[in-house]
């Protein structure tokens, strides 16, 4: 059964925080969309025309691959959110076909020295994390959550020099282990029964102070996504135009996000346009008049392929 109307206002409204939200969280890592590539850096692709596996339809490879002077690779966390986005796609391409799609996008951004080297730490991250689901397999069985972490942690870690040099490691993880420690620290103090309440906010308010600001950054962006939802909904509602909406949303992040929030504001408006004709096209035909033929020439008029998947909430 399709969902009525205030379901499918509900679902937009969501795939529209989510596109925000998304956004927010590239500048919390300190990316700067739809900018021309820093110098030594490749920039990442625009969206594939045909998705590597149905699950990334409408997305871009990850990781800004970059090479410092003389072509030498940079090796950091970038180098894995690429890998990673391509092995998201386990379960719907074999791994050898994932791995081959990464050497290719490897040697589309890099010269022929840094894609052998980024190459070779791909194998090497490959290796390792068949190692840590091997060991994983044979880490006890936790009674709780903390323990389970806590092992799966010390695992990774103890694995790491078997694959990387430290240094490899700590670009490859950098970013990551301060976050898994965090997580764990958290899962700590809220697992200390020995603790009242006080104790426990005065602990968690410790830990909060201490992170690294990239982590706060991170954290804070879902907040800071919703309050700006909230703030541009108050702003409309009061009559405020585009101009006064791009001022908030830049004085809120950055000119380069507002400018990108008002381009996602435009191709709403443009598919509610779409979505208005096509009801008002099929109403046209007369219920007794309407047959499949007729309604598909309608919708293939108006939708790519991709986008008639998401009109069965609007049904």
């Amino acid at each position: 059964m399709g969902m009525n109307k205030t379901s499918a206002r509900a679902a937009l409204a969501t795939v529209a925080m989510l596109a925000t939200l998304a956004l927010c969280w590239t500048l919390a890592r300190g990316e700067s969309p739809d900018l021309g590539p820093a110098q030594g850096q490749v920039q990442a692709p625009d969206v594939a025309p045909v998705a590597f596996v149905r699950s990334m339809e409408g997305t871009r490879a990850d990781g800004k691959v970059r090479v410092a002077a003389g072509d030498v690779l940079v090796v950091d966390a970038e180098l894995g959110y690429l890998f990673d986005y391509y092995l998201a796609g386990l379960g719907e391409k074999p791994l050898a076909a994932i791995r081959s799609q990464i050497e290719l996008e490897l040697d589309r951004r890099l010269a022929a020295a840094p894609a052998r080297e980024a190459k070779r730490l791909l194998g090497a991250y490959l290796a390792y994390k068949q190692a840590l689901a091997d060991a994983e397999q044979t880490l006890p069985a936790a009674g709780d959550a903390l323990t389970a972490a806590q092992a799966r942690l010390q695992a990774k870690r103890a694995l790491r020099p078997a694959y990387f040099t430290p240094q490899e490691s700590a670009g490859l993880f950098g970013a990551e282990d301060p976050r898994d420690d965090d997580t764990v620290a958290r899962m700590a103090v809220l697992a200390d029964r020995t603790l009242d309440e006080s104790q426990r906010q005065q602990q968690l308010a410790a830990l909060d102070a201490a992170l690294p600001a990239t982590l706060r950054r991170e954290r804070d962006a879902p907040l800071q996504v919703s309050a700006l939802d909230t703030a541009v909904r108050a702003l409309r509602a009061q009559g405020g135009g585009d101009n006064e909406v791009y001022r908030l949303r830049a004085a809120t992040f950055s000119p380069e996000a507002a400018a990108r929030l008002a381009e996602l504001d435009r191709e709403e408006s443009q598919w509610q346009q779409r979505i208005a004709s096509w009801r008002a096209q099929k109403a046209a035909l007369g219920a007794a008049a309407q047959n499949p033929a007729q309604v598909q020439q309608i919708t293939d008029a108006l939708f790519s392929a991709d986008e008639q998947r998401r009109l069965g909430a609007y049904e």
